[in-house]
């Protein structure tokens, strides 16, 4: 009867001492790297592709600049050109408004990102007719 006791101790001690399985299964891991990186000039000129073309439609303007706003960047003054001019084309100034604000959102606690933004972006705001939500005074609400 002690062997038995003892021998089902034993088991039960050894069990507990052990903390890692005996055989562990290999991690997986991935190389992303093999695809080509893409470079600043490029990436704008996809975009500003993107809201030039002759046909985009709404649907297509607000998925652009939901895409283009995830991303962890501020987009530069041409890629915000041309979808302002998409959104002058389209007759959609709500719009235009929206992508102003994310804009500024996306500055973030930069304060003399947008600024800057707007200066660059004033020629074509002056020849689409399109006012800031500054002029408009919706940033105060």
């Amino acid at each position: 009867m002690f062997r038995a006791v003892f021998r089902l101790s034993s088991t039960g001690a050894r069990s507990l001492v052990r903390s890692r399985p005996a055989i562990s299964a290999p991690l997986a891991s991935r190389c992303y790297s093999h695809g080509t990186v893409e470079t600043d000039e490029e990436f704008d000129a996809r975009w500003v592709t993107y809201f030039s073309k002759p046909d985009i439609d709404a649907w297509e303007l607000r998925k652009g600049m939901n895409t283009l706003i995830g991303y962890d960047l501020v987009p530069e003054a041409k890629i915000v050109d041309s979808a302002l001019r998409a959104c002058r084309r389209l007759n959609d100034m709500a719009s235009a408004i929206r992508i102003l604000e994310a804009v500024k959102d996306k500055a973030g606690p930069h304060k003399d990102i947008y600024p800057y933004l707007i200066q660059e972006l004033q020629p074509t705001l002056s020849e689409l007719g399109i006012s800031t939500p500054e002029q408009l005074g919706i940033d105060k609400l």
